[in-house]
């Protein structure tokens, strides 16, 4: 990998690949193509170097134990080296282990100096991985968790017969029975039919209209009676949902549209009941405990 980094520096700076691991390891950057000054006369007994005495098996084995790797995956990695560099692989393994490099079939006879082709710039030595870090790259690390989680929370669910309907017919048949009662006990015989020449006085609608009636004696009757119950009452309650979207469903959640709906029902409330217990002959405003009341409906239900 250094090998790589290095060759792709070289490339992209122009300059040798000695250089560039030179000037990583700190030391003088060695001159590109000088050639090796060779002696005029090889001595006859010159000492054989470290790495001739040693075989491919020592090679392979000193290599393996400087590099930290296994022999055989070495060994596998020295072969292929040598055959893409085209050298034997004893050359191979000696720059791994850092001992000179074997002189395999040398001549007899050293070529006269003149002849002698400078020698080939030795292919830089690997560098060697720092004790205790091993050379595997980490790509990915996998979570032990499932890619897609479904999460299910318990619901308690009953159908709708009979629990939902059993409780809508009792409350139902209570209700008829509260309405049979209070039909025979409230007097609410069926009147005359109206006079046009014989007013009562005071004249007023029916209960669910009271409120409107009593709007007719504060302003004009196009705004009381069209205006306010028209754009403000059906429009504006109508537009409430419009104008609240929030979708939660629980009362403390939903304050604006609990306030909204408060406003429109004891507004009406309150007109309902200023009609029917604080108004007098003539419509005026009256009180009930000193003036008594002055409501048609609610004295046939007292008598």
């Amino acid at each position: 990998m250094v090998e790589r980094s290095a060759a792709a520096r070289a490339k992209a700076e122009g300059t040798t690949i000695e250089a560039v691991l030179a000037s990583w390891a700190g030391v003088e950057v060695p001159a590109a193509g000088a050639p090796a000054p060779a002696p005029a006369q090889a001595p006859a007994a010159s000492a054989a170097p470290a790495g001739a005495s040693m075989s491919l098996d020592d090679l392979a084995s000193a290599a393996a134990e400087k590099s930290g790797m296994p022999a055989k995956l070495l060994m596998r990695s020295a072969t292929a080296k040598a055959k893409a560099q085209g050298v034997a692989v004893e050359a191979v393994l000696a720059e791994m282990a850092g001992v000179p490099v074997p002189t395999i079939g040398a001549p007899a006879a050293a070529a006269p100096a003149t002849a002698a082709a400078p020698a080939a710039a030795a292919a830089p030595a690997m560098a060697p991985a720092p004790e205790g870090v091993r050379t595997q790259r980490l790509l990915t690390v996998v979570k032990s968790k499932a890619i897609q989680q479904v999460k299910t929370e318990p619901v308690d669910k009953v159908n709708t017969w009979p629990h939902l309907v059993a409780a809508e017919f009792v409350a139902l048949m209570a209700m008829t029975a509260f309405l049979l009662v209070l039909s025979v006990i409230i007097n609410a015989p069926l009147l005359e039919a109206a006079n046009f020449n014989l007013t009562p006085n005071p004249s007023k609608a029916p209960w669910y209209f009271l409120g409107l009636q009593e709007l007719l004696s504060y302003f004009d009757p196009q705004i009381a009676g069209v205006l306010i119950p028209g754009l403000i009452g059906l429009v504006g309650l109508g537009a409430i949902p419009y104008i609240d979207r929030n979708p939660a469903t629980r009362p403390s959640e939903r304050k604006f549209a609990i306030m909204m709906f408060t406003f429109f029902l004891m507004g009406a409330a309150t007109l309902g009941i200023i009609g029917s217990f604080f108004r007098g002959p003539g419509f005026n405003f009256t009180y009930p405990w000193t003036d008594g009341v002055f409501f048609d409906d609610l004295l046939d239900w007292l008598e």
